[in-house]
């Protein structure tokens, strides 16, 4: 099953449903998918094997999707923030591909020797009527829909080859088809190089909800757009929450029925506050890997209030859990041996399921002999199934022999009244192999002594997870979809050292 039917489901369904873009000159089910025949015929007269897209999102995106999907070959999406080096490098990958590029982009093709359209230019040209584009003809049933750079912040950039099967099966698993009224609206803030952004089109367009894109995300211009908009659901990571409920604009979203949020770590309590600013919005807390076709795990509304309202701790731990796995996921927690361990046990995080791609451009699949995917994320299960991540195996601390998650401690850190995001990490040390330092980033106007905050955190950890130095720093460097880039902590707190011992008074 490719995505194609997907569309033409909705198409023969609602195709006189706006499903992307404004209320206004929005796009129909019907009209994406004549662009989607139209693309599919403009890439085989090319004779192009895949479409690079370099651009924000918009709605150009869900056009070049289908229409690669319906052409037989890759959609590509790459990140418009990489440095030319890197663009080039990627785009040396794809020497037979159709091009959507921003303006800006153009000249990255131009040094390659190749054309690209803008995408305005690419929404001008599947405008046209080109006919009903037929069935690929290379017969195979399953080939790649999209192909998803890794973000490469520790290594070079691997291809996610997500297939048909595997999108397919993530949409059919988790959205009823139809399910959204007509009025309904989802606000997308993720770029079109993020699973997310993925997801977000397939899933809403299945579903019959209206999908519009906020390409540069300021916390009141998404309040605003929510009103002006009827907004009902929306995405965000962690940080964009942070902002949104931060913000000194009208805070109000009237329509607004649910929000959803990934990415990166939420923390305990901007999530409680969240929760009580918006009383009677559905927060869904989802967790997923490019690898995955996105979801993977799901902490629903009645999960998010049961944890607020409940005096028992176990329950209202919850809040920082990734909820119980999806219907048709498999989920191990494996010890160091690869043995399956057992309720409140760490350990590496294995799922297995028909969504589960786990396939890499030249190097196969990464599955071991029972098609269980280790997606590297360390965590544990709570007695009744709820899972909680505990962070990136690579990024664990090791003091002494004993294995720390930051996680940890970067939660505990962030109940402070006085921080507004932070980082833990380990640095080299002769006695215990590493000791742990901490970056933190003050909340405007507020004053942060290192020595209360070792005090704060000694409160809730013992002492050999407490950071033994504290940095105060402007800003963590994050991408924008909320990952932490923990590579770059190191260098910033080296800087911030430097800076620090040049201003000291020389005697």
């Amino acid at each position: 099953m490719r995505l194609t039917l997907l569309l033409d489901m909705a198409a023969d369904g609602f195709g006189d449903r706006i499903l992307a873009g404004r209320r206004s000159g929005g796009m129909t089910a019907a009209e994406l998918a004549r662009r989607s025949h139209s693309g599919a015929a403009l890439i085989r007269e090319r004779a192009a094997d895949s479409l690079v897209y370099l651009d924000v999102n918009g709605p150009a995106f869900p056009v070049a999707l289908f229409a690669a999907a319906r052409a037989g070959v890759p959609l590509v999406p790459l990140n418009y923030r990489l440095g030319q080096r890197q663009l080039d490098d990627l785009l040396a990958k794809h020497p037979n591909a159709l091009a959507i590029a921003a303006p800006g982009a153009l000249a990255n093709f131009e040094r390659a020797g190749r054309n690209a359209m803008t995408a305005d230019g690419w929404l001008r040209e599947t405008a046209a009527d080109r006919g009903e584009a037929g069935e690929p003809a290379d017969g195979d049933e399953n080939p790649v829909a999209v192909v998803i750079y890794t973000s490469g912040t520790t290594s070079a950039p691997k291809g996610v080859l997500l297939r048909h099967e595997n999108l397919v099966s993530y949409v059919l698993g988790s959205v009823e088809f139809a399910a959204a009224d007509e009025t309904e609206a989802a606000l997308v803030s993720v770029p079109p190089y993020h699973i997310a952004a993925v997801a977000n089109v397939i899933t809403n367009l299945y579903a019959g909800r209206r999908t519009l894109v906020l390409e540069g995300f300021t916390p009141d211009q998404w309040l605003r757009t929510v009103r002006e908009e009827a907004v009902t659901s929306a995405m965000v990571v962690p940080t964009m929450l942070a902002r949104i409920i931060e913000s000194a604009a009208d805070r109000s979203v009237p329509s607004l029925r649910s929000l959803s949020y990934g990415g990166a770590p939420m923390p305990a309590a901007l999530i409680e506050r969240a929760l009580r600013e918006w009383p009677g919005v559905a927060f869904v807390n989802a967790y997923g890997l490019t690898e995955t076709s996105s979801t993977v795990a799901l902490l629903g509304p009645e999960d998010h209030r049961a944890a607020l309202a409940s005096a028992d701790p176990a329950v209202r731990a919850r809040l920082s859990s990734v909820g119980r796995p999806l219907p048709g996921i498999e989920l191990e927690i494996r010890g160091p041996g690869g043995e399956v361990v057992g309720p409140g046990q760490p350990g590496r995080i294995c799922v297995r399921g028909g969504q589960v791609s786990a396939e890499y451009a030249g190097l196969g699949r990464a599955v071991d002999d029972r098609g269980f995917f280790d997606t590297r994320d360390d965590g544990y299960l709570d007695s009744d199934g709820y899972l909680f991540i505990s962070g990136r195996t690579d990024d664990t601390i090791i003091r002494g022999a004993e294995n720390i998650a930051p996680a940890e401690i970067e939660d505990v850190l962030l109940r402070h009244p006085a921080v507004l995001d932070a980082v833990a990490f380990g640095v080299p040390d002769s006695e215990w192999g590493q000791r742990i330092e901490a970056a933190v980033v003050a909340r405007p106007d507020a004053d942060l002594d290192p020595a209360e905050l070792r005090d704060f955190t000694l409160q809730a950890l013992r002492s050999s997870k407490t950071p033994d130095r504290f940095w105060v720093l402007d800003a963590l460097p994050r991408t924008e979809t909320g990952k932490l880039l923990r590579r770059m902590v190191p260098g910033l707190v080296a800087q911030a050292d430097s800076d620090e011992r040049t201003a000291a008074p020389r005697p």
